[in-house]
């Protein structure tokens, strides 16, 4: 079982996700959504397209753009189509 925690909290749990570039990402279904609100932040990666991003938002503090996902993955990138990822001092422990 793989955990995403912020600020001591679990933000998302499974046993199936997908490792791209030394990054675990969830399924959007075992993120917990309540502590997601959308961010206007994007990026771009030539072989897995644009990324979008959402802050975390746990206990009144944010983490500003924590997490990304892709929602419109190119080919190459398939794998990761409705699946979020973490950074910026967010815990990922298997």
């Amino acid at each position: 079982m793989v955990q995403a925690k912020w600020n001591g909290t679990v933000i998302a749990e499974s046993d199936d996700t997908v490792v791209v570039e030394g990054n675990h990402y969830f399924p959007r279904e075992a993120v917990r959504a309540e502590f997601l609100t959308d961010s206007s932040h994007s990026s771009f990666c030539p072989w897995k397209g644009t990324a979008s991003y959402h802050n975390l938002v746990v206990d009144g503090e944010t983490n500003g753009d924590a997490a990304w996902y892709y929602p419109d993955p190119k080919d190459a990138a398939a794998e990761i189509r409705d699946r979020i990822a973490f950074w910026k001092g967010v815990e990922v422990s298997a």
